[in-house]
């Protein structure tokens, strides 16, 4: 049986995959026959750019496809510092798989010059084309270009939403000997556009439901790694990220599929192409917003040393934009049953989980966590939980202090070293915390906030509730209510409660770890990550009550 492996996928597009070593197969990727007329399996995005940018709604919006999609996390999966810091940090622990490491994180970062690599008997590489724009080949350009058009517009509606379509079992299309391949949409086009898109690119649109489909994002948004031991053999199997599986025991599976919140669409008739086109419902936005806030600013301040092609004011919007969505789509929170009693103030906070999945969810280095303080009648802080620190800590966290302890799920708070964070951790066959991918083999917390309709006791093992949150009778679908006790000592009262709920894409231990690897990729990543450590964080709600 083949080992799986894979690598951090940043944001709702954060992307990655593997493959069997018995049997490569480049996520199901044809080989082209030897004779084939059907033209290059890809295009890249500047071929597609020329027709479908200049799109903008009667208000003045602009949702052009192109310039949204190439501020996007998708558009820079391959420049991603983080992703290049995290290969390069598996390869040097498991340097027997080095080559099969650097193939398989390829699928879905670098997926069309991997596709093209493997369809000429060969493997997909990272490294060799990097850094970006360096490289003049075909290949380094379809490295570049990320997880681009001709990409997900080929992949067919084959096992969607199967275990063998996840961790990048995508299948593209399969062009005929002597024509083009098809470009799938939602729309359906006349043969006159028809022939105009072949002239122009050597793809045939064609109309296919399957591209709205959740079972579309899991092909790559549905992971599972395989840890690996001494020789590169394999020791366990984890569930690294699985949001679809998370929305699909969700009450959102009936509801909402993950486009209507990533892509959601324009609200008036638009045409699809600025050259010829036709208004139409449903234009779907391309900006792919997520989570990662935090990689579209880095991409943003080192865009020349990434080789970033997005205009800064695109990235700039393409955060603010990140962050508004966070805070309106994905979490709400109270503070509850206030009281002084017996020399002490007790309250709840009551914590409600918006999204589709759990949150925070995909990548495990994301975190959420409840900032709450008092403040006594003079003003003066009393009791304070959860405070931002130094290069993106939480103070009180032991995981920040320490690598190996972490902080356990709380049902009552009563200190101020005590902190409620929500988030998954890994863990090595020898129990102890890793947030090396390739050497977890379990999770021994996952109390992230539950969506709407799951149903802990009935989840499946892969997305089950993990430590004490699984017998927090508070801690259900749709969020959490954690008590706070505080000792009043001689203060006095009107007391002021503030709760604030954070979150963090990259949290301070997932970047910690990579300073001992002596690589330039890790070492950069880190520089990065030190300079911009004031903004690793946003807060996603707050509530204020006074209290008598």
């Amino acid at each position: 049986m083949g080992l799986r492996y894979a690598l951090p996928v940043m944001c709702v597009a954060w992307v990655l995959a593997a493959m069997d070593f018995a049997a490569p197969q480049a996520a199901q990727v044809p080989r082209a026959p030897a004779d084939s007329h059907a033209g290059p399996m890809f295009q890249t995005s500047h071929d597609c750019l020329a027709c479908h940018n200049g799109l903008t709604t009667s208000t003045g919006e602009d949702v052009s496809i192109g310039s949204s999609w190439r501020a996007s996390i998708m558009a820079n999966a391959s420049r991603d510092p983080y992703w290049q810091a995290s290969v390069r940090r598996e390869m040097i622990d498991h340097p027997a798989a080095r080559a099969e490491i650097e193939d398989e994180c390829a699928i879905c970062h670098m997926p069309m010059s991997r596709a093209q690599a493997v369809t000429s008997g060969g493997r997909g590489e990272i490294f060799a084309h990097l850094p970006i724009g360096r490289g003049e080949a075909a290949a380094d350009a379809l490295a570049a270009d990320g997880v681009s058009c001709s990409l997900c517009h080929q992949i067919r509606d084959d096992k969607l939403g199967t275990r063998e379509s996840f961790t990048g079992g995508f299948v593209l299309d399969r062009a005929p000997s002597a024509g083009p391949r098809s470009i799938f949409g939602p729309f359906e086009i006349d043969q006159g556009r028809t022939t105009i898109m072949r002239s122009a690119t050597g793809f045939k649109p064609t109309e296919a439901s399957h591209v709205r489909q959740s079972e579309l994002c899991a092909t790559c948004h549905t992971l599972y790694t395989t840890a690996l031991g001494p020789g590169g053999k394999a020791i366990g199997e984890l569930p690294e990220q699985v949001p679809y599986l998370e929305w699909r025991h969700s009450a959102f599976r009936e509801e909402r599929s993950c486009q209507s919140c990533h892509m959601p669409t324009v609200r008036e008739k638009m045409p699809i192409t600025s050259v010829l086109g036709e208004p139409r419902e449903g234009l779907a936005r391309h900006s792919f917003v997520g989570g990662n806030f935090f990689m579209l600013r880095m991409l943003n301040r080192y865009r020349v040393e990434l080789g970033v092609e997005a205009l800064p004011v695109e990235l700039d919007a393409a955060a603010r934009r990140t962050v508004q969505f966070l805070q309106s789509e994905t979490a709400e929170i109270a503070v509850e049953s206030a009281r002084v009693s017996t020399g002490r103030l007790e309250f709840d906070i009551d914590v409600k989980n918006l999204a589709g999945h759990k949150l925070p969810s995909a990548y495990p280095s994301r975190r959420v966590w409840l900032h709450v303080s008092v403040r006594d009648a003079t003003g003066q802080t009393i009791f304070e939980s959860g405070a931002v620190g130094l290069n993106g800590r939480i103070e009180g966290n032991d995981h920040d202090v320490d690598p190996f302890v972490y902080e356990p799920h709380y049902m009552e708070i009563r200190r101020p070293q005590e902190v409620q964070i929500y988030e998954s951790i890994m863990a090595g066959a020898d129990g102890r915390p890793t947030t090396g991918l390739l050497t977890a083999v379990q999770f021994i917390k996952d109390n992230r906030l539950l969506p709407r309709g799951f149903d802990k006791a009935t989840a499946e093992a892969d997305i089950a509730v993990r430590g004490d949150a699984a017998r927090d009778t508070n801690f259900a679908a749709n969020g959490d209510r954690v008590r706070y006790s505080i000792d009043l000592a001689t203060r006095s009262g009107p007391f002021e409660v503030q709760a604030e709920l954070f979150y963090q894409p990259i949290s301070f231990r997932w970047a910690q770890n990579l300073r001992s690897y002596e690589a330039p990729e890790t070492k950069r990543f880190v520089t990065y990550f030190e300079s911009m450590s004031a903004g690793t964080a946003e807060v996603l709600a707050r509530s204020t009550r006074s209290v008598p």
